[in-house]
């Protein structure tokens, strides 16, 4: 099982930064991804970017040039560093990990965060 803590959100203006952490934690063993969600209200829930276990990267072409994903040496926290906010990145980020809970499963089991509010003001 995998258990994701969100944290850093919180109200920034427009052109600025924000630093989001995910805490990761029980059997890490088995993650294949681990990727930032968000859902802006009256919108459906977007992919933002995501890192794989193998450390590759892809990014939605909205926040291209301006988000960042990484994770650190330990292997148990993931980041999201957010530049040159827009109003329009306003929404809920939740934290998702995409975690085979067997080893022979083939397909993965998404486990999501509590998520954490960002706001941009313009």
């Amino acid at each position: 099982q995998v258990q994701l803590v969100e944290s850093g959100g919180g109200l920034v203006q427009a052109g600025g930064s924000l630093r989001l952490s995910c805490a990761v934690s029980g059997n890490t063993f088995r993650i294949d991804a681990i990727g930032w969600y968000r859902q802006a209200p009256g919108k459906q829930r977007e992919l933002v970017a995501v890192i794989s276990s193998g450390d590759s990267t892809n990014y939605a072409d909205s926040v291209k040039g301006r988000f960042t994903i990484s994770r650190d040496n330990a292997k148990n926290t993931v980041y999201l560093q957010m530049n040159s906010l827009k109003s329009e990145d306003t929404a809920v980020y939740y934290c998702n990990a995409k975690a085979r809970v067997r080893a022979w499963a083939v397909r993965p089991t998404d486990f999501w965060g509590q998520g954490t509010q960002v706001t941009v003001s313009s």
